[in-house]
């Protein structure tokens, strides 16, 4: 006799996504106090343009974490990715609307191989993508000759702002790419069966759901993105470089966490990820202008991101008493 499935928790529910909207509202209250220039139209604009590269990796480790998994290879498979996007450009000169496609599946290949291992072979994604991490990393000195490769304009006006508008093209496409995602989780099937996955996946096995398939897709996505994410990172510098997107999955995982995104799977949002960027790249900014130390700053926002965790066990266990 089969077993129905979980009801699936679309999204955040409303009192969590006002509870994240606050603490943001109140980090820039508080900076704005204690900082003179912090409540400016041109601190918001700074504050957008840093965190493209950031948001579209939250998107990919939202689906990953959604699942039950972690992706710790996404800052590797970004410097990979971005790697294949500087040979493309400055080797084949190939145009970025045709060498980003072609970065793009070298993460997602990269994501492939993590997806398969861990639901062909059992591995927990912990162990899997750690391997990834350096592997990826290799791959992208191997390919840039440790060094590295400018693209310059052809790369530059993804992260440069717009004329009257202060923004650059960049985190347009990220919060586009935010709302898609989205939109997969609460209103198509894949979505469904990602949030099912996650909240039991031997009930959504029961239940008729190809849990191998939605397990490696998530992965393929998270790799996929990482691709995107390193054409935005290059876009600051005009450059791509085999040591960038160092420490981006632990940043990635604590935007997730953050934004009220279960480690334990089956629960959460895209758009509560995207939150947990800002959340985290506004605290950063305001300590940066109040002048604190770099140990504050460390110390600070470790605080935060241990304070999300125990909100999240303490709303895992809440949920088993109801």
């Amino acid at each position: 006799m089969s077993s129905a499935p979980p009801r699936p928790r679309f999204g955040l529910r409303l009192g969590e996504s006002f509870g994240l909207v606050g603490v943001l509202a109140g980090l820039v209250l508080i900076f704005g106090l204690l900082g003179r220039n912090f409540l400016s139209a041109a601190t918001f604009q700074q504050i957008a343009n840093q965190v493209p590269a950031l948001t579209v990796l939250a998107v990919g480790m939202t689906f990953v974490i959604l699942t039950g998994g972690i992706d710790l290879s996404v800052g590797s498979t970004m410097a990979f990715a971005g790697a294949v996007l500087g040979l493309a450009m400055a080797d084949a000169k190939l145009p970025l609307p045709l060498a980003l496609p072609i970065a793009t599946l070298a993460g997602a290949a990269c994501g492939w191989a993590n997806g398969f291992v861990t639901v062909r072979f059992g591995v927990p994604s912990f162990i899997v993508t750690l391997g990834m991490m350096q592997i990826a990393r290799g791959l992208a000195y191997l390919a840039t000759g440790s060094q590295t490769r400018y693209l310059g304009k052809p790369v530059e006006w993804l992260g440069a702002p717009l004329p009257g508008l202060g923004l650059s093209p960049a985190i347009l496409v990220a919060v586009l790419l935010v709302a898609a995602g989205q939109f997969v989780l609460r209103r198509t099937v894949f979505g469904r069966h990602v949030l099912v996955v996650g909240a039991n996946e031997e009930a959504a096995t029961y239940s008729g759901i190809r849990t191998r398939p939605v397990r490696v897709a998530v992965f393929v996505i998270a790799g996929a993105l990482a691709a995107l994410a390193a054409a935005f990172d290059s876009s600051k510098m005009g450059a791509v470089d085999p040591n960038a997107g160092t420490g981006f999955e632990l940043s990635a995982i604590a935007a997730v966490v953050v934004g009220g995104t279960s480690l334990m799977g089956g629960r959460g949002s895209v758009v509560g990820s995207f939150l947990g960027v800002l959340i985290i790249a506004t605290l950063g900014a305001g300590l940066n202008q109040i002048g604190a130390s770099e140990p504050v700053k460390l110390l600070v926002t470790g605080l935060v991101i241990i304070a999300a965790v125990v909100a999240d066990g303490w709303r895992a266990g809440k949920r088993k008493r109801q």
